[in-house]
């Protein structure tokens, strides 16, 4: 393995397969109720990214379900992580973030959780709620989704922060210390080019961020991207040229960060293209990561002869 999965982190850390339970807790985004933007990112239909967004099922019955069908699929469940995915998973007042939280939390199977959210929606009381969990539950993450470090793209994909508000929610969230940080990248977004996606790299390194995720950029329904993309105005990566941007950015990231993610993928009815984002073609896009890690070994080896 030529990076740190974490997978295989849970793996060696509790003894056998910890399985993520994607929850829609009922949120919104800043960037969609009008607070800060509206009509959220440009390339967001939630649905698409989470097959369980936008249910009417309640926390304690979207954990349970899952639950019950992990365990009779997988015979060496070692417990359960909590993944509040769908939208800005801190976007709501401390009381009613506790309430959801201690729902997921007071499984005894559930060994943490995982908070998606924005980097402009972390106020010191939330933070400070989401520490209280740290005492009991080994495995707490905020993820923050930053996706380029480019001003100007962050702009155009009407994400509504900037990179310094990235920075300062790393920063605050890492004086408590049991917290960990996974980093969200998307590849390819119109706008960015070669030399973003390294300085985004560079970014991740320089602070104090336990893991990462980044996927390419895939189209989906129902989208402003998808008027874009269908009028012409942007161009999308092939497979090979993915697999080689994101071995370049290891270069740069630390050797020991959790990789949570390496690729994305949306359901066929809601992707638009590109067709290797196709759930049944992830491991074809992993493999082909795989031999450019291995292409790019064999060139060290060959130099240092």
């Amino acid at each position: 393995m030529y990076y740190r999965s974490f997978n295989n982190y849970l793996k060696q850390k509790y003894g056998g397969r910890i399985q993520k339970i994607s929850i829609d807790a009922g949120f919104t985004c800043p960037n969609r109720d009008g607070t800060k933007a509206s009509g959220g990112c440009t390339f967001c239909n939630n649905v698409a990214f989470s097959p369980y967004a936008m249910t009417k099922q309640t926390v304690e019955d979207q954990i349970e379900k899952a639950m019950n069908f992990y365990k009779k699929r997988f015979k060496n469940i070692k417990g359960f992580l909590a993944y509040f995915q769908a939208y800005t998973n801190t976007y709501a007042p401390v009381e009613k973030l506790k309430e959801l939280y201690d729902k997921a939390m007071e499984y005894e199977d559930i060994i943490g959780m995982s908070i998606g959210t924005r980097p402009d929606v972390v106020p010191e009381e939330v933070l400070d709620l989401i520490a209280t969990y740290t005492v009991e539950k080994p495995e707490i993450w905020i993820e923050y989704g930053l996706q380029t470090a480019n001003p100007k793209t962050l702009r155009n994909i009407n994400r509504a922060h900037g990179v310094a508000e990235f920075v300062d929610a790393v920063l605050r969230t890492k004086k408590r210390p049991n917290i960990k940080i996974c980093a969200h990248l998307i590849v390819g977004l119109p706008g960015d080019e070669y030399e973003d996606y390294i300085e985004s790299a560079k970014l991740i390194a320089s602070l104090p961020i336990d893991g990462i995720k980044i996927h390419p950029l895939h189209i989906v329904r129902h989208t402003v991207m998808e008027k874009q993309y269908k009028k012409g105005e942007i161009r999308l990566l092939s497979m090979k040229e993915y697999a080689k941007i994101v071995v370049d950015m290891f270069d740069y990231l630390p050797e020991d960060i959790i990789v949570h993610r390496l690729t994305g993928e949306a359901p066929e009815e809601e992707l638009i293209a590109p067709n290797w984002c196709l759930p049944q073609r992830k491991q074809e896009v992993l493999k082909a990561i795989e031999e450019e890690f291995k292409i790019r070994q064999a060139n060290k080896k060959l130099v240092i002869v």
